[in-house]
């Protein structure tokens, strides 16, 4: 299996990052032998993967990070970089390769301190492996002043070191990082696609992939989190049916108290599995005794650990929120093709009953007025609007 497989539908991305592949691998042979750097290479320092949540960036990101470590010996035989099975290609997938950073987060931003040290590790020569590779999965969430870090270490970065970004669009990165970087835009995977992927991968049910693929429109790691994950179809559910609340002031207040409650109930549930663990790891690292005091000296870390942990619970609050909010969008979709006749296959085909009652009863104009309310609660959320204030002021806008 080569390192492209688990790219879905993005066959000219696939084609571009294996071309470079390729002359990254040709620069390192050059290098080892003394000679000068092949001409017209398509490999640069510095990439930027765009796309739509779901169109699989950081799948892209790290498979490009397995083809550049890859020591396959059938390189030498004419093959091409990103076997899948070499050390190099599987340490990277697996993420233990020692010359590959793969920078994710769970929280809101990405800080100064946090970049600083990515800067300081980038700057340092491969330990075994053929290069650098830093790949920065959620690059939209850096900070001003650690865009402004990193921006130095694009600018001017060490002979063989690669800086691999993500983010949803070319807006998301200050300008002075995205001029310096190779641009590629993934779309979203078609409906197809991922279905087929759920099936032969993950060994889903046709009917099954299909239609968490429908739902959640291309958007692959929802698709099988919706087909595998009771809980996942029982939320979707209840967001379905919150535009049949909204009739009156009394449901629809009631609808959004039950959405963000819904919401605070997931974070607590990654706390329980997460936090607990950290702490006791933390207090064991820190030289507690089991069940005594901590040493003195400690609570500074604790308190760290802490703040981090509600910034966590915070995250994982507005991304169900979010989540939800997408859904709720994708039914307003519906309503408005039904009501306009258009061929564009429905996401929501299982409560199809509920998208035409709405569609007959409403306009597509007051249909375009409720998704617009939608996508600014979703804008107030980003704007650190309380989420039980934002979501009752979208379900009061939604009964217009």
């Amino acid at each position: 299996m080569a390192v492209w497989d688990d790219l879905v539908g993005q066959a000219k991305v696939e084609e571009q990052l294996a071309a470079a592949a390729r002359d990254a691998d040709a620069l390192v042979t050059a290098h080892a032998a003394g000679q000068p750097d092949p001409e017209a290479s398509k490999m640069t320092h510095a990439w930027l993967f765009t796309g739509p949540p779901g169109s699989g960036r950081a799948t892209a990101a790290r498979a490009f990070a397995a083809a550049l470590q890859c020591v396959s010996p059938d390189r030498a035989l004419g093959g091409a970089p990103g076997c899948g099975f070499c050390d190099g290609c599987h340490t990277t997938l697996v993420g233990t390769h020692a010359d590959v950073e793969i920078v994710r987060t769970d929280l809101l931003s990405i800080g100064v301190k946090e970049t600083r040290d990515l800067v300081r590790r980038a700057q340092l020569s491969p330990a075994g492996g053929r290069w650098q590779v830093i790949v920065l999965e959620d690059a939209d969430r850096l900070t001003e002043g650690a865009g402004n870090v990193l921006l130095k270490a694009v600018e001017e970065p060490a002979p063989r070191t690669v800086w691999l970004l993500c983010a949803p669009s070319l807006e998301d990165v200050l300008p002075t990082i995205r001029s310096r970087c190779r641009h590629l835009t993934l779309r979203t995977p078609p409906v197809e696609a991922v279905a087929d992927v759920l099936v032969r991968r993950d060994g889903i049910e046709p009917e099954v992939a299909h239609a968490a693929a429908r739902a959640t429109q291309g958007h692959i790691d929802r698709a099988r989190r919706l087909a595998t994950d009771e809980r996942a179809r029982a939320r979707r559910a209840v967001v379905l049916k919150l535009p049949l609340r909204v009739g009156d002031v009394g449901g629809g207040l009631k609808a959004a108290q039950e959405l963000v409650d819904a919401a605070a109930e997931d974070a607590k549930q990654v706390a329980e599995e997460i936090d607990v663990k950290e702490t006791d790891e933390l207090k064991a690292a820190l030289g507690a005794a089991q069940g005594g005091r901590m040493p003195r000296g400690t609570a500074g870390a604790m308190k760290e650990l802490e703040d981090r942990q509600k910034r966590r619970r915070t995250r994982t609050q507005r991304d169900s929120l979010d989540l939800a909010l997408t859904d709720l969008t994708g039914f307003y979709r519906d309503v408005l093709a039904l009501q306009l006749r258009s061929r564009s296959p429905l996401a929501n085909t299982d409560v199809r009953d509920a998208l035409e009652r709405i569609a007959q009863e409403t306009t597509p104009e007051r249909t375009l007025r409720r998704i617009e309310a939608v996508l600014a609660c979703r804008e107030a959320l980003d704007r650190n609007v309380a989420p039980l204030l934002a979501v009752e002021a979208m379900t009061m806008a939604l009964r217009d």
